[in-house]
């Protein structure tokens, strides 16, 4: 078998046995670089004690550049709430409500409708429509269809009137920050 990194490993007294492997990834942890920035930082209350014999709170690095990167997001905050604030973001969020309000209102009363109906007219439920078909089979049957009805009109209304000018947006909105970060990631 051969490792990721080129070298032959597996079982037996052979080149590949788990004393080599032991010996060689102590070698080279030996020579490999921690890119973590916590990695020399004590963990939360396992610090050293203070003049009170208290833990000390551990001390945090602060990265090279930590002000320029703050600036860059505080930068980026304002790009977001400008665009917030837009005609063209404002349009899309009343798209959104113009259908959805509406929308689950009357699911949601007819919905509750048909549960009412149910507790309270179980004559009217149970009246027989088509043999044992009866109307209240139908209403719930009306359930299942009215929700996938509502699920495929709120797709075609995102695909036809929301989703072009808000991935346009989107796509604005990232080059603007991108601009303003600079390049800091």
């Amino acid at each position: 078998m051969q490792s990721s990194n080129g070298r032959h490993f597996g079982a037996g007294n052979g080149p590949g046995s788990s004393a080599d492997n032991q010996e060689e990834q102590s070698v080279t942890s030996r020579d490999v670089r921690q890119e973590d920035p916590w990695h020399d930082t004590l963990t939360a209350g396992w610090g050293e004690l203070d003049g009170a014999g208290m833990p000390a709170p551990a001390a945090v690095p602060r990265p090279r550049g930590e002000a320029e990167r703050e600036t860059a997001e505080a930068r980026a905050r304002d790009v977001y709430l400008a665009v917030q604030q837009s005609e063209a973001f404002q349009e899309v969020r009343s798209r959104y409500r113009r259908f959805v309000v509406p929308g689950a209102a009357a699911f949601l009363v007819w919905y509750v409708g048909y549960v009412i109906t149910a507790t309270a007219a179980p004559g009217l439920m149970a009246r027989p429509v088509i043999g044992a078909v009866n109307v209240g089979m139908l209403a719930g049957l009306g359930q299942f269809a009215s929700t996938f009805l509502l699920t495929w009109a709120y797709a075609r209304h995102a695909r036809l009137r929301r989703d072009r000018p808000a991935l346009e947006l989107r796509w604005d909105t990232q080059e603007l920050t991108r601009g303003v970060q600079g390049g800091i990631s």
